[in-house]
């Protein structure tokens, strides 16, 4: 999938693979770098203000080391973990010991994550990096305390981390019927009914998507089920 988000010129494409290269697209306020890490190839996004250089992760997943080379010198301010699966949070204690980095998740997930959450959100919190704004989205049903992450800073183009909660194809994986529906509800609710069909969608593994490349798939998603 093409970018057709980013500055003029910009190659982006998010299709990124373990050992492979982070890639990266520069938005109005914001750096997005991704980079695919560990066996369960999980993707982490480092975003970094244009102005102040400030930066934030999202899920140290995996590969302390890579991702301690993508923060580089600039330092990390905070980093946002999604969800409380094991796999999102394999270098989280290492990234944090090395960088000072603010813990920052959900209430909900909080208490199953292994390193100690230094600030706790809910939905519709705001976080910030450098002067660019995130507002956290919780979405129930894969964990109790997932959470996405929105930045709009240009309504007409949003730009989404999801998490587990939605991928290329349908919604995040859920152990129950009354999960499943939690994650539909919350989904169609949350992100299909008030978002573009422009906003981009950075997900926990995998490649990216677009709103409107996934919206035509709900009802086909309700009908398979959990």
């Amino acid at each position: 999938m093409s970018s057709e988000q980013g500055t003029a010129g910009d190659a982006y494409s998010g299709q990124v693979t373990v050992g492979g290269p982070a890639d990266t697209r520069t938005l109005p306020g914001l750096t997005v770098t991704k980079v695919a890490v560990g066996p369960m190839n999980n993707n982490a996004y480092l975003l970094r203000c244009a102005v102040t250089d400030e930066q934030l992760l999202i899920d140290a997943a995996n590969e302390a080391d890579t991702l301690l080379r993508l923060v580089g010198d600039a330092g990390l301010a905070t980093v946002v973990t999604s969800h409380r699966h094991a796999d999102h949070v394999q270098a989280l204690a290492e990234v944090v010991a090395a960088t000072g980095a603010t813990t920052v998740a959900h209430v909900d997930d909080a208490p199953e994550i292994p390193v100690p959450t230094a600030r706790i959100v809910r939905d519709g919190d705001v976080v910030t990096v450098g002067r660019a704004s995130l507002r956290a989205i919780h979405l129930v049903g894969h964990t109790p305390g997932s959470v996405a992450l929105l930045y709009d800073a240009d309504p007409a183009s949003p730009h989404l981390f999801t998490g587990d909660c939605l991928f290329p194809g349908g919604p995040g994986r859920t152990t129950d019927p009354d999960d499943f529906t939690s994650l539909m509800d919350d989904l169609e609710e949350k992100i299909f009914g008030p978002l573009p069909d422009t906003t981009w969608i950075y997900p926990g593994h995998g490649f990216d998507s677009t709103i409107g490349v996934e919206r035509p798939h709900l009802a086909e998603w309700r009908a398979r089920g959990w």
